[in-house]
């Protein structure tokens, strides 16, 4: 590897610098209750020997309305709906002992005859259509500061393993402990097999883990946020309340614990359609005046350019969304250049072309050429589209992107290939890379934060907020073996990894 590659390293924080323009914040980000407890992980011991202890329900997750009344549905033992709500309901966490046999015994009343790997496949895709909107970033955030400083880390929860184990996966918790329904040939039986993970019998089941690893109480630290949790929480060393109800708050008062506010993840609201009208009436009034005002130049790029300008400004300005930006002098120097960014939202294209503003195009998958809005939209700005379940032609038309670069237009590409459920940094392809190299240009790193927050995944409704976005230094790729570059790929990767955990601060 070259040396100018191995500098891949160096300006993964750069100093923030902030573009002054419609759309754009300019107050820092203060000091908060999240932070304390970033700094305390940081400044704490370091390895396995420490662990970091999650409660699912309120604490990683927000949870969902309760579930239909029972009388309603006991006796429709199958179908989707009944299963839905009974898994979807219970994750708000249960507050009573009453309301959790409620619970238990109407999933062992309606689970029963239902094979294993029909709950498991239900799981995983609750999860992917609705239940990754509720994860607290806040708790995504807390859990790569432990990873990154090695700790063991475990997920706790009184439900079973088909609601927790897709959330588990994607937040990269390899450890998790939770109710175990009885099963026998692959189908549930209608019982629990031993003990409910509720109240002391969670702690217990916390306290045998531990045991088994022997990891010392005093080296753990507790999240959780309900009373049936206070003994998981006392018998830590380190107990933090998250969201305390009422119970929890005077304990932690009591007892001088640490305080965590997570903001709750709400469905949308009545103005949250309003302001996604805004905002696209925005979109579409701004291209249209942007079009016009340079149509006397009949240069098809510079009616881009400015189509670009005015949409992102007027979107920005209709649906309440302000965009944050570090590293803005890496947005406009070298070009032209291949800009990689994180993908978690729709409404990235719109930040992209905020802070990058002229002279840059994409790659778009072939599916969108059918959006009657979007589609002529793209084309203008010479959007090259790809048919991703075509391998080969997919490749065959990433080679005019090479000849777009060298005839001055920047790229941006998202590297993972597709939307993220959460601020997770996935694996990177190598097309994008390839394509650099070809072109001889540089890679510049674009880490967008809090995108997923403002829009989810599958769900064209923006919320109000802000969003940071770093730009880093230009990473030159002249050097790298295109036949062995996947180390440096992955460095790459990283550098988004550890801009998401630290984050540029300001001048």
């Amino acid at each position: 590897m070259s040396h100018r590659a191995s500098g891949v390293a160096e300006g993964t924080r750069p100093r923030r610098r902030l573009r002054p323009g419609v759309g754009i914040t300019q107050q820092p980000i203060g000091a908060t209750e999240l932070d304390d407890a970033i700094a305390a992980i940081r400044t704490g011991p370091r390895g396995p020997g420490s662990a970091a202890v999650f409660d699912f329900g309120g604490t990683v997750v927000a949870g969902f309305n309760p579930p239909p009344l029972m009388s309603r549905i006991m006796g429709r033992r199958t179908g989707n709906r009944v299963l839905t709500a009974t898994m979807l309901g219970s994750i708000r966490g249960a507050r009573s002992e009453g309301e959790y046999e409620r619970f238990l015994q109407f999933a062992m009343h309606t689970w029963a005859g239902i094979r294993e790997t029909e709950l498991e496949e239900l799981g995983a895709q609750l999860f992917q259509q609705s239940v990754h909107g509720h994860v607290y970033p806040e708790a995504w955030r807390l859990i790569r500061e432990h990873e990154a400083a090695g700790h063991t880390l475990l997920l706790v929860s009184s439900l079973t393993r088909y609601q927790v184990q897709p959330v588990a996966t994607e937040l990269g918790i390899p450890n998790v402990l939770c109710t175990t329904m009885s099963v026998a040939d692959g189908v549930l039986t209608g019982h629990v097999d031993g003990k409910p993970l509720w109240r002391n019998g969670k702690a217990e089941a916390v306290r045998r883990f531990l045991a088994a690893r022997d990891i010392e109480l005093a080296d753990v630290r507790v999240y959780a946020d309900a009373a049936p949790d206070l003994p998981l929480l006392q018998l830590a060393g380190h107990p933090v309340a998250v969201n305390p109800d009422p119970r929890v708050v005077l304990e932690a008062a009591e007892k001088d614990w640490p305080v965590l506010h997570f903001r709750p993840r709400q469905e949308p609201r009545a103005t949250d359609y309003a302001r996604t009208l805004g905002g696209f009436g925005g979109l579409l009034g701004g291209a249209l005046v942007g079009v016009a005002a340079k149509a006397h130049t009949k240069q098809r790029r510079q009616m881009a350019d400015s189509m670009m300008t005015f949409a992102a400004d007027s979107t920005l300005r209709g649906s309440g969304v302000k965009v944050r930006v570090a590293g803005a002098e890496n947005a406009r120097a070298p070009r032209p250049a291949v800009f990689l960014f994180n993908h978690q939202s729709q409404f990235d294209i719109v930040v992209l072309a905020e802070v990058l503003g002229t002279g840059f195009t994409g790659i778009a998958k072939k599916e969108v050429t059918k959006n009657p809005v979007f589609g002529p939209l793209m084309r203008l700005v010479e959007v090259t589209f790809i048919d991703r379940a075509d391998t080969t032609a997919a490749k065959a038309a990433l080679t005019p992107v090479v000849e777009t670069l060298r005839g001055g237009l920047s790229v941006v590409i998202a590297p993972e290939g597709t939307r993220s459920l959460t601020p997770r940094i996935g694996p990177f392809k190598k097309g994008a890379f390839h394509i650099a190299i070809q072109a001889g240009v540089p890679i510049i790193p674009v880490v967008i934060r809090n995108a997923g927050e403002i829009a989810w995944r599958n769900s064209a409704i923006v919320r109000k907020g802000v969003v940071d976005v770093a730009v880093l230094s230009p990473i030159d790729v002249s050097g790298w073996d295109p036949a062995q570059m996947d180390a440096d790929i992955e460095r790459v990767r990283q550098l988004f990894t550890d801009t998401l955990l630290h984050w540029p601060e300001s001048e």
